[in-house]
């Protein structure tokens, strides 16, 4: 009869098995596309560097009702020739589990001209990518109700990155008018 080695009682080191959904990310536009995409008459864009101080994250807070993750605003003016057209802000929020890269033109009139989403990874609810979902904001102001299922329609399938999406939109039109005026 064969004897085993006393290595091969010995219990083996178990992993756990990792499993995860497949990564899907898709780059729509890139950041020079979206800014035209945005402010077509814009000859150029001038970057803007933005820290939130704490009284302005407050206020934003407040004045959004969403929370500010991140002090630092990615903001450009967009400019032709020496006039400015308005503000072009890029921001990220989490759809279910992944983040969407978003960006927001707002006009001199503190009202949002359009939306644009760059980078969108997640497997469900790039519906959100639909030109006429994102038209829903266009004209909207602090002042607006910015709100999924009132006056922003929500997408089958889509529903975490619509709603977050809108609380974006909200907080970006509040950054604006508190640290961009």
């Amino acid at each position: 009869m064969h004897k085993l080695s006393p290595w091969f009682y010995t219990p083996a080191l178990i992993l756990p098995a990792v499993i995860s959904a497949p990564a899907l990310g898709v780059q729509y536009l890139n950041l020079e596309q979206a800014q035209k995409a945005l402010f077509p008459s814009a000859d150029h864009f001038e970057s803007v560097n933005v820290n939130l101080t704490p009284a302005q994250r407050q206020q934003i807070e407040k004045s959004s009702g969403v929370k500010v993750r991140v002090n630092e605003i990615k903001a450009w003016r967009a400019k032709q020739g020496d006039s400015t057209n308005g503000w072009f802000l890029l921001d990220e929020v989490i759809g279910k589990h992944e983040l969407i890269t978003y960006a927001v033109a707002i006009g001199l009139d503190g009202a949002v001209q359009g939306v644009e989403i760059l980078d969108y990874r997640e497997g469900h609810g790039g519906a959100v990518r639909n030109a006429n979902w994102r038209a829903q904001f266009k004209g909207k102001k602090t002042s607006s109700p910015l709100r999924l299922d009132e006056d922003i329609r929500n997408l089958s399938g889509a529903t975490l990155s619509c709603q977050h999406l809108t609380e974006g939109v909200r907080r970006l039109l509040a950054t604006q008018a508190i640290a961009l005026k």
